[in-house]
This record gives C-alpha cells, sequence and structure tokens, in this order.
C-alpha cells in the first residue's frame, strides 16, 4: 500500500469528490458574530477539518458570510473561493506552515522569470519589459539577487537570495501564505506573487505578466479553445485570491 502524503491527506478530507452530490442548503440565516467567525442560523462553521473557522478581519468575514449567503438550494464550494481559502489556510497553512513556505521558497529556486527566450526579438522584449521590474523590486525589497538565463536549462541561484525570500515569507500569516502560495502556483513566480502581495504591482499589470509567453504565442498562432476556458478558470482563481489579500489588508 503506498503511503499518503500530508497533501494527499488533506486534499482526501477536505475536498468533496467529483461524484458526491453537493449538500442541501440546510440553513436560513448567516451571521458574523465574535471573532470574525461564520454562524449558519446562530451555529459556527467549522473546517473541513473540524477546526474553528475564524477569519482574521471582519471585510473577510462578510465577504465569506457573503458567498454563504449567495448559495440557493445546494451549498457548491466552486462558488465560494474565499471560504476555501480560509479552510486551506486553517486546516493546511496553520499546521503545516513549514511545508507550504517551503513550496514557495522551491518555486522561487527556478522562477518562470528567471527563464528568458533568446529569441525572437520581439518575445525577448516582451520579457524583458514585463519580467525585469520583478528581479528589480526582488532586489531593492527582499535584498534577493537572482541570475537571469537564456533557455530552459536549471540555474542554481544564490543561496543568500533563496534565504532572503525565506525570511520575508515567515513574516506572513497562514492566510497571508495561503493566498502568496496560491499565486504562486497559478503564475509560477514565487518572486511575482510576493510583489502582488506588497502592492508594488496591480493585479492586472500581475497577470499580464505571468502570461507574456501564452500570450505572443496566441499572437502568433491563434488560441485553442480548450486552453481559453483553463485560462479563463486559472484567471478567476487569481483574481479571487487577489480580493482575499485586499481583504486581509483591510
Amino acid at each position: 500500500m503506498t503511503d499518503e502524503t500530508e497533501d494527499q491527506r488533506w486534499e482526501r478530507l477536505s475536498q468533496d469528490k467529483v461524484d458526491r452530490p453537493l449538500p442541501r442548503r440546510f440553513y436560513k440565516d448567516v451571521a458574523v458574530g465574535e471573532g470574525n467567525k461564520i454562524l449558519l442560523d446562530g451555529r459556527a462553521v467549522k473546517t473541513p477539518l473540524k477546526a474553528a473557522f475564524s477569519l482574521p478581519t471582519h471585510p473577510l468575514a462578510e465577504a465569506v458570510a457573503d458567498e454563504w449567503r449567495a448559495q440557493e438550494k445546494l451549498i457548491n464550494p466552486a462558488l465560494m473561493p474565499l471560504t476555501k481559502l480560509a479552510n486551506t489556510a486553517i486546516d493546511r497553512a496553520g499546521p503545516e506552515r513549514a511545508h507550504v513556505a517551503g513550496e514557495v521558497v522551491g518555486f522561487a529556486g527556478s522562477d518562470l522569470v528567471f527563464y528568458r527566450a533568446d529569441a525572437p526579438e520581439k518575445l525577448v522584449a516582451l520579457q524583458a519589459a514585463a519580467w525585469d521590474p520583478i528581479l528589480d523590486w526582488a532586489k531593492q525589497a527582499l535584498d534577493a539577487r537572482f541570475l537571469g538565463a537564456s533557455g530552459i536549462i536549471y540555474v542554481k541561484q544564490p543561496e543568500a537570495a533563496l534565504r532572503a525570500v525565506e525570511a520575508h515569507i515567515a513574516g506572513l500569516d497562514a492566510f497571508k501564505l495561503t493566498a502568496v502560495h496560491n499565486l504562486t502556483t497559478l503564475t509560477g513566480s514565487a518572486l511575482l506573487a510576493l510583489m502582488i502581495h506588497s502592492g508594488a504591482i496591480d493585479s492586472a499589470s500581475g497577470w499580464a505578466a505571468a502570461h507574456v509567453d501564452e500570450d505572443y504565442q496566441i499572437s502568433t498562432w491563434g488560441e485553442d479553445h480548450e486552453a481559453a476556458r483553463r485560462r479563463a478558470n486559472r484567471k478567476a482563481d487569481f483574481e479571487g485570491t487577489v480580493k482575499f489579500l485586499s481583504l486581509l489588508k483591510n
């Protein structure tokens, strides 16, 4: 029997299986209680792993409450991105903080923005315009100096730069770490995720920076329907995570 990793266990316990019917809405009233807890008919919501579901800011709690209010006959987690991120923060990023933070640092070791094309000239220019400011920001804000490369051959990054990213992440609480981790996986860039978190780049520019190569390919060859659908889903996740971050700062 194959051993189950912690990530697999968390996924198994906290996510609905695709063949499991959605639960019916069983409550009438949704309110925000003391400690920014979500109350359904006066009873506090718990996470999938049965932990207390308490949110760090009142604006986030109200937005999550609105997600619960918006459910009609069925409760569909796919329509509750803020709730899902909060569950992840409490059930995973809290108890498994070192692992989650390590994944972000791992992305920083092979970040999207390090690996540049050497041709065609237009793509080279597009990558430089979008990605050079990210490296400049990392140098100024994190004191992290990374190495760029042409092509896809792995380049080992300076240990000091990775430790600088690690030290910065150490200052994030579980909720902000969850958002940064999600943005990292959605964009392929830990540095871009941290830059979005800092407010040094807006969400539209951040999304565009993460898709320089893809947009160039679309402009050259056109867009595939299935790829467009997947991209739209990713963008919805991205925008939900940016909203989650903004509500954490209020």
